[in-house]
């Protein structure tokens, strides 16, 4: 492999390591291990340090509207392709808990897809987007611009699961 190919793989093993480790730090809370969880926090803050080194030598991190223009193409490849793919693969094998993370990843995928092109329209405009609090759903992640719902359209969560992100 080359050099570059190498830091993609690194970027992407210590972001996943990050989101692994906060999830073992929530669960090490759950069974009473403050300090435990403490530490797997600490590892995942490292972790995102490293992945964003990688990603600052791979020049991954552009202006805001190249920024949006990637992940627009990043959330219709994974609404349009990658969820479809996995849910039919899901669905052949009767795998049902797969089934419903894939399905309300999908669903919330496109819920960023609009976002995200609704602040490119803005920004080609020459301004930001109006502010608004954002809430996301810590049961399927989907995101809410403004007033939140008392169910989310996505997994039917009730409203005080939703959290606001600042």
């Amino acid at each position: 492999m080359s050099t570059t190919e190498n830091l993609k793989a690194a970027f992407a093993g210590e972001s996943q390591a990050n989101r692994k480790y906060l999830a073992f730090a929530k669960k090490a809370d759950q069974e009473g291990f403050p300090q435990i969880a403490r530490l797997f926090r600490a590892a995942a803050e490292a972790e995102t340090v490293h992945a964003h080194a990688h990603l600052r030598v791979l020049d991954g991190v552009k202006s805001t509207t190249e920024n949006l223009e990637a992940a627009i193409t990043g959330e219709g490849y994974e609404s349009d392709v990658m969820y479809p793919q996995f849910i039919a693969e899901a669905e052949q094998e009767g795998n049902k808990r797969a089934l419903g993370s894939f399905k309300d990843a999908l669903a919330v995928e496109k819920v960023h897809f609009g976002l995200y092109t609704r602040a490119l329209d803005t920004l080609k405009q020459g301004r930001d987007m109006d502010p608004a609090p954002l809430y996301v759903c810590n049961v399927c992640g989907n995101t809410i611009e403004g007033e939140v719902p008392d169910r989310c359209p996505v997994c039917n969560a009730v409203r005080e699961r939703f959290f606001e992100v600042k």
